[in-house]
């Protein structure tokens, strides 16, 4: 059988939803969701000290144990130095031929060296705005992230803090959605969860 798992979205959004994907438990704001079928996702940390082995990887691996046990195969865990250029070269490789999730931790901030988003930004073709505003509410130092998100082919892409505790809480803001938008990213349309926008019958 199919694991559920359930997931707390942020106390400013209510969402009920009723596809195929999840199911509505009774306590507010909590999603069960089961994966129908099983997505992949990639991580890449963009660290200078992680990268150059001076700190280790906190981020990294607690953004492994969350997708795993939410029902998703993680295919690659990867380092790249911060800067623009390191960002955008390792997102084109593991964008190449991936329809999936890919998570990156660090760089979203103000620092010089805080350039995770300028990176993402030359390789999405599509941003998802959405998805940034979602991961910002979780926190009222939300505002002090730059994170952008966006799609490149039938990846998903999005940005998190390099605190494991906000990249965990980012993550969680957006989970419930995530396989929603790969499958449509896959050219499977569905029907519209309720309340969430859109008049049509499938997703648009």
């Amino acid at each position: 059988d199919t694991p559920s798992r359930a997931l707390r979205i942020p106390s400013s959004s209510t969402i009920k939803f009723t596809h195929p994907l999840w199911i509505v438990r009774s306590r507010p704001r909590d999603i069960t969701y089961c994966l129908r079928v099983a997505h992949h996702a990639k991580i890449l940390t963009v660290s200078d000290s992680v990268s150059a082995g001076r700190r280790a990887d906190g981020a990294g691996p607690r953004l492994l144990d969350r997708l795993e046990r939410a029902g998703f195969h993680v295919d690659e865990r990867c380092v790249v130095a911060d800067g623009a250029s390191s960002v955008a070269a390792a997102l084109v490789r593991m964008g190449q031929g991936f329809a999936g999730l890919i998570v990156t931790t660090g760089g979203t901030g103000f620092a010089p060296r805080d350039l995770t988003p300028e990176g993402t930004l030359q390789v999405i073709e599509r941003e998802a705005p959405g998805f940034d505003e979602l991961m910002r509410a979780t926190s009222p130092f939300g505002a002090l992230s730059r994170s952008r998100s966006g799609t490149l082919g039938q990846s998903l892409i999005i940005n998190t803090p390099g605190s494991p505790t906000a990249a965990l809480e980012c993550l969680d803001a957006v989970l419930a959605l995530i396989p929603h938008a790969l499958d449509l990213l896959a050219g499977a349309g569905e029907v519209h969860p309720p309340e969430i926008g859109g008049s049509t019958t499938t997703s648009s």
